[in-house]
C-alpha cells in the first residue's frame, strides 16, 4: 500500500482542493449587425459576417440548409 513520505502542507493541501484553476467563462458578445451570441474574434453563424464584412454568403448557407 502507498504511504506518503511526508506531511502534505496546509498551502499545497488547500491549493489543490481551491477553485483557482477552474476555466473563467470565454469572451461572449453580440454581433453588432444581427444581434447574435457570438465568441469574440469570431465569424458570427446567424449573418456570417466578421468586422464589417461578409466572410459566409447567405446563398452558401441557404443551400447547406
Amino acid at each position: 500500500m502507498a504511504v506518503p513520505k511526508r506531511k502534505v502542507s496546509k498551502a499545497r493541501r488547500d491549493k489543490r482542493r481551491s477553485s483557482v484553476w477552474k476555466l473563467s467563462l470565454p469572451g461572449i458578445t453580440k454581433c453588432p449587425k444581427c444581434g447574435a451570441i457570438i465568441l469574440s474574434h469570431r465569424v458570427c453563424k446567424n449573418c456570417g459576417t466578421y468586422a464589417g464584412k461578409e466572410y459566409i454568403s447567405k446563398e452558401s448557407t441557404a443551400k447547406e440548409a
